[in-house]
């Protein structure tokens, strides 16, 4: 079962973008279903691959790699949760940028989507 990309899109939570002290992030927040990802495939921005290895999501405030998901330890997108990716050494400029997210779910195969959203700027910063 392909879920199209654009029901996919809606996990993204608009406004989000923003840089932070290392790089930048996002976030997703699961209206569809409850969802585990065995495996995180590597950020893309405008079209550029990132490495995997700089990726992460925040689990209860601790950093977790997009490397270290596994079938034994996988990603969870649960109902109604916001989850945070963050992708370390990459400042994004002003102005919108296409974002790609993709991940394997068991039994869906491989899942991606893409957002193009303005940076928001960073709080706290005049």
């Amino acid at each position: 079962m392909l879920v199209p990309s654009f029901i996919l899109r809606r996990l993204y939570v608009k406004g989000s973008l923003r840089n932070n002290q290392g790089g930048f992030q996002l976030q997703l927040k699961n209206t569809l279903g409850s969802g585990y990802a065995r495996e995180m495939l590597p950020l893309s921005v405008d079209g550029q691959e990132l490495p995997l290895e700089g990726s992460f999501f925040l689990q209860d405030d601790k950093e977790v790699p997009f490397t270290a998901v596994s079938k034994e330890a996988p990603f969870t997108l649960a109902m109604n949760k916001t989850s945070t990716l963050l992708a370390k050494g990459m400042k994004l400029a002003s102005g919108p940028h296409k974002v790609g997210i993709g991940f394997v779910v068991q039994g869906l195969g491989k899942m991606s989507f893409d957002i193009t959203d303005i940076v928001a700027e960073e709080k706290g910063n005049p």
